[in-house]
This record gives structure tokens, sequence and C-alpha cells, in this order.
């Protein structure tokens, strides 16, 4: 292995170790206490070392919010493929979405720390433009077999996602009847849509 080489695999070592670190603190305390200050005592380097491969707390931030985005567009994409039938996709793209936010609830809170992602973000951000684009087809493909395909794809992605983002919000927050009736509501919002979507 060259020197350039040693190099490159000694940065790529210090990037993950600096992700590795900074998520034990988002684990441990919450994202807010996230500093650039913290994760360069916890990794025992200089801020200038943590600077040299984030440029901010956002920076980092962000890695983790790609990542959680590449994670749910998988499990989006498994569950849609798991199904025939377009009500039937959209009902296991609910489930895949609920589950993800229940097994991941940091990457969740990260990634929606500001609400529904603009469409600035969907352009900056590829890994959300994939959840976009996933929630889109799934919609478009119901309206191919609807009665009715005088239909705002845009519009109707828009309010699929803010019924699964906002009934999953809700449960983080400790929505009133806990988790069983937020699930309860997420399940009747969802076959709601569908029956809405279809006829």
């Amino acid at each position: 292995m060259g020197i350039a080489e040693r190099k490159q695999r000694q940065l790529e070592e210090v990037r993950a170790t600096i992700l590795e670190q900074s998520w034990q603190i988002v684990e441990e305390e919450g994202w807010e206490a996230l500093s650039i200050r913290k994760i360069a005592d916890a990794i025992e380097y200089s801020t200038p070392v943590v600077y040299k491969h984030f440029e901010s707390k956002d920076a980092i931030l962000e890695a983790f919010s790609r990542e959680g985005y590449s994670r749910l567009a998988d499990a989006l994409t498994e569950a849609q493929a798991s199904q025939t039938s377009p009500a039937r996709r959209l009902e296991a793209i609910s489930e895949a979405y609920w589950q993800f936010a229940q097994e991941h609830p940091k990457h969740y809170q990260i990634m929606y720390g500001l609400g529904i992602p603009t469409c600035q973000m969907i352009r900056d951000i590829p890994e959300i433009g994939q959840v976009s684009a996933l929630l889109h087809s799934a919609i478009d493909d119901a309206v191919k077999s609807a009665a009715d395909h005088e239909v705002d794809i845009h519009l109707k992605a828009t309010t699929f996602w803010s019924i699964l983002h906002g009934l999953v919000a809700m449960t983080m927050i400790a929505a009133p009847g806990g988790p069983q009736m937020a699930r309860r509501t997420l399940d009747d919002a969802v076959q709601g849509f569908i029956k809405a979507l279809l006829t």
C-alpha cells in the first residue's frame, strides 16, 4: 500500500470514528447535545481535526440524515416490491415507514427535525429524493388502477407522506392514547386515503 493510499485510509478511519462517536452522543444525550467540541473530546483529537472532515455540526447531522433516508428508501423499496396490488403496496409502504420510525427513532428525529423536507432539500439531498420518488411512484401506480386518472400525483404523495410523518411524530411526542392508538389512527388514515384514491 502506497503512502497516498495509507493517508486516504487513515482519513476515512478518522471520519468513521467521528461519526461513530457522534452517534454515541446522539444515542445517549440526544442530537441537541451534539457539538464539535464534545466530539473532539470523545475521539481525543483537536477540534480542527473534526472540522477537517465536517465543516459543522449540521454537516454531521446531514450525514446521519442521508444514512437514515437511504435506509428508509431501502425499506420502502422492499415493501413496495413485496406486493402486486397498488392498494397493498401503499399498505406495505405505510407499514414499512412505521416500522422504520419505531426501530430507528434517532435517525427519524434527525431526518425530520424541521418537519417534511422542503423541495430544495429534496434537490440537494439525493436520499430524500429517493424516498420522495418512491412515494410518487406508488401513488402513480395506484391512480392508474383507479377510475379517476385526473389526480395531482404530487399533491397525493405529499398528503400520504404527511399522514405517515404526522402520525409517527405524534407517537414520538407521546400521543393521547399512546403508541397503540397512534398506530390504529395511522391504519385508519391510510385505509381512508387508499379508499379515496381508488374510488
